[in-house]
């Protein structure tokens, strides 16, 4: 399998290389790069800059604004994009419920959701996970009463990332109590400034507000607002979970956090010398760039793959993807920790020597570490994936 580059694809490698050094806004890539949490409205106007480039929903159909590019082509965007860096553009709207509503709901949906999802003039949240419904998705207990032209919702979900920002929320509710698991559910799509709606926050380990609860207490929904059909809610829920886990290998990310322990292991002294040269170090960082390369040479042959015989039956090698993606991810972080060593402890004064200088660009260190605990869990654990590879290979 050749797994070069043609000439087409090195000039469009070009392209979006230059694009992102050139617009990208100089402190949201710092931002970025130093591991720090971005406002609300800096990635607004800079996925926005996307959108006018015509590059915001690029996976999309061409008749609803995406761009037609090959497999290839989105891989390197991806990449790029990443190694920039730069935001990717907001998951829960462009690669969840935009492909939902294109596939699955009617004219209208489209016409009013789409332009305003590919804009961000709406920001969307995700509610699936509940309290004691995470990895058995199916046993959710929010429900949602048809009365008339409307639902009543009641119910509550958590690990709703960035709920505190969203304009809407496209829920997963249970509509028939009497069907068996999956087949009572529904995909309706609600505003989150609705009556009943309470958003509560969920501090992260690292002491951020990414995450929260959601609860409804009769909140009326019009019907018009369901997506397909009712109680075909679980299908359009794996239609849409199989977008969530497309690139969660992120190569691109690895490579500019190697980069970055590159450039500050080459700063930071240990033992009177640079901790880029100390052996041990040098060989972690080099085992870990050899399983960044395997790894991107499997993605490779996936998207290789993928362009080859079209979109179908998901690639088993997507789980290997993503089981290697996120060790790969943990270890990087492990290793900036290992860089700074001491200045590890971002509230630490570090002494009067001067020394606390480094603390600006050392205190996210440590919390991006403890954040990162999570990207061997969502979108599917990695204990799963490896069940799904061995009943793809092995057959088990």
């Amino acid at each position: 399998m050749d797994l070069s580059f043609t000439k087409e694809e090195v000039a469009f490698r070009d392209e979006v290389r230059a694009f992102f050094r050139d617009n990208v806004p100089p402190a949201t890539r710092q931002k970025l790069q130093e591991g720090r949490h971005l406002g609300k409205q800096e990635m607004i106007d800079w996925w926005r800059i996307l959108n006018n480039k015509g590059w915001g929903v690029s996976h999309w159909p061409k008749e609803y604004g995406g761009t037609g590019w090959s497999s290839v082509q989105h891989y390197i965007f991806n990449e790029e994009l990443q190694m920039a860096p730069a935001p990717s553009p907001l998951a829960f709207g462009v690669s969840m419920v935009g492909p939902v509503i294109y596939t699955f709901g009617n004219e209208q949906q489209k016409k009013h959701y789409l332009p305003r999802i590919a804009n961000v003039d709406d920001w969307w949240c995700q509610g699936f996970s509940e309290p004691g419904s995470g990895s058995d998705l199916a046993s959710l207990k929010t429900k949602a009463e048809r009365k008339g032209d409307k639902y009543i919702v009641n119910g509550q979900k958590t690990w709703t990332t960035l709920a505190q920002h969203a304009d809407w929320i496209f829920c997963l509710c249970r509509t028939d109590p009497s069907a068996k698991k999956q087949s009572g559910i529904s995909f309706i799509l609600i505003d989150m400034k609705s009556k009943g709606i309470t958003v509560r926050p969920i501090q992260t380990i690292d002491g951020g507000h990414e995450v929260n609860e959601v609860f409804f207490d009769d909140v009326e929904v019009p019907v018009a607002n369901l997506v397909g059909e009712e109680n075909k809610g679980w299908d359009y829920a794996k239609f849409l979970l199989g977008n969530e886990r497309t690139g969660i290998a992120r190569v691109g990310v690895s490579k500019e956090r190697i980069r970055r322990i590159r450039e500050l292991a080459g700063q930071v002294e240990s033992g009177g010398k640079p901790v880029l040269e100390d052996q041990a170090f040098r060989e972690k960082l080099a085992a870990v760039e050899i399983e960044l390369k395997a790894l991107e040479l499997t993605q490779l042959r996936v998207v290789a793959d993928e362009n080859k015989h079209g979109k179908g039956k998901p690639n088993p090698a997507s789980s290997v993807l993503k089981i290697k993606g996120s060790e790969i991810q943990q270890t990087t972080t492990e290793l900036l920790m290992e860089v700074i060593g001491p200045f590890a402890a971002p509230y630490d004064e570090h002494g009067d020597d001067g020394s606390n200088e480094a603390m600006d660009w050392t205190a996210q260190i440590a919390p991006s570490y403890f954040n990162n605990r999570k990207v061997s869990i969502y979108g599917g654990s990695n204990e799963i994936q490896r069940n799904i590879i061995t009943k793809a290979v092995l057959g088990l």
